[in-house]
């Protein structure tokens, strides 16, 4: 009950989590918008042990021990409840959510790994993502553009408007990073022959590193910021104001997470010789993530595959059937293509990838974390050696224009 109507039964959220202070220390997070984090199975040091805290835990350890007075008067009013939401505990496995959310277009991925939530304008998609979420689940929410205003997010609209400024550039496949002016990199986006070359002759696979992010994406973009905050998914997780968006109601002085937004923009894979590179390395976010693919441009020059190559490079990867279904949909634009792998799975593939690197020579640093220092592209032949070796199998998720992909913290991705 709330605390205001029983405060026999402890004290408000605010005090409970005011007597953690102490104890907690949120990081910050690589990329897009964080949210609620709840735990992460991932260590900063690469050593086994717990870094991140379990928030309801140490919540809980510490009504325990600092023996919190039953008639302390509360300070705010916190509902347990949204409004509309069951009031019995329903739990919910793949097999008899279709009898309790028939109300709610949705599908399994990923042999039911990934919950795709298929209508994003559903008021009770929530209900089912909270079920999925305590399982520590990755959720596709589709058609999320739709809400969006579609030419804010055309690259020559953020070039024509942003295209003095100075950004970090990322060279994705030497890791060099440079500081020029963002008009370079966006007169390069669909165009290949305006492309920075590097040594060898081949087209250089950029990435505009996280800009802009934070406070700045507010200061720099207003009316972006405020179309991507009305079109946020699961408002009731996703958005700033959201009920159940914990990291944003933690009391100000605690040391939060980089809640961003951050804007990630990068070229495509599909018009590099080398496929296998990324433009995000395999690394883990310490908060809840939800990334949101507002623009899919199409390159144009020599040397660049067509729909039809482009297509086939999808294709060739380990894909769920209604992946598949929608590389054949027309009114479907794909652009990016996800790795995804669960939290506790992260010490066999830390563990992995110190062995690739003994393999080929390279120098292994007790000091050094291969996932934290996003140091690896996991290709498709590594891939297969993770599964066969240590048993660890890679969900494959492909994010189509307007598809919100949202991970909990400490999960394993590469795009």
């Amino acid at each position: 009950p709330p605390a205001s109507q029983n405060n026999e039964q402890g004290s408000t959220l605010r005090d409970l989590l005011t007597t953690t202070a102490g104890k907690l220390r949120l990081g910050s997070t690589d990329a897009g918008i964080a949210f609620a984090p709840v735990y992460s199975t991932g260590t900063a040091s690469g050593k086994s042990g717990r870094t991140m805290p379990n928030i309801l835990d140490d919540i809980i350890a510490s009504v325990v021990e600092n023996k919190i007075p039953p008639n302390r008067a509360p300070k705010i009013n916190v509902k347990s409840e949204i409004k509309d939401e069951p009031k019995d505990d329903r739990k919910c496995t793949q097999d008899d959510c279709s009898k309790l959310y028939s109300d709610i277009q949705y599908s399994w991925i990923c042999d039911k790994h990934v919950l795709w939530l298929r209508d994003h304008k559903n008021n009770n998609n929530w209900k089912l993502f909270k079920e999925c979420w305590r399982q520590g689940r990755p959720v596709l929410v589709s058609g999320m553009h739709k809400k969006m205003n579609f030419s804010l997010w055309k690259a020559e609209s953020i070039s024509l408007d942003f295209g003095n400024q100075q950004a970090d550039i990322l060279n994705c496949k030497d890791s060099i990073i440079s500081n020029t002016n963002v008009q370079e990199f966006w007169d390069g986006f669909e165009d290949v022959s305006k492309r920075q070359k590097i040594k060898n002759g081949e087209t250089a696979l950029l990435k505009l590193k996280d800009w802009p992010s934070g406070e700045d994406f507010k200061a720099m973009m207003p009316a972006r910021y405020e179309d991507l905050l009305k079109s946020l998914p699961l408002p009731e997780y996703c958005s700033p104001e959201g009920k159940l968006n914990l990291a944003s109601h933690l009391p100000g002085f605690f040391v939060r997470p980089d809640l961003g937004p951050r804007l990630c923009s990068a070229y495509g894979v599909a018009a590099t010789k080398d496929h296998d590179i990324g433009t995000t390395n395999l690394h883990i976010e310490v908060s809840d993530v939800v990334n949101i693919l507002v623009y899919v441009g199409i390159a144009k020059g020599n040397g660049v595959l067509s729909k039809s190559g482009v297509l086939k490079k999808f294709e060739e990867e380990d894909l769920d059937d209604l992946l598949r279904k929608r590389l054949k949909d027309s009114s479907e634009l794909p652009g990016a293509l996800w790795h995804i792998y669960a939290g506790k799975d992260a010490d066999k593939i830390r563990e992995f990838l110190q062995k690739i690197a003994k393999e080929q020579g390279l120098e292994v640093l007790p000091e050094h974390d291969p996932i934290r220092d996003q140091s690896w592209y996991v290709n498709k032949k590594l891939r297969q050696r993770l599964l066969e070796e240590y048993g660890v199998k890679t969900c494959t998720v492909i994010q189509f224009l307007g598809d919100a992909i949202i991970l909990p913290a400490g999960a394993l991705h590469q795009v």
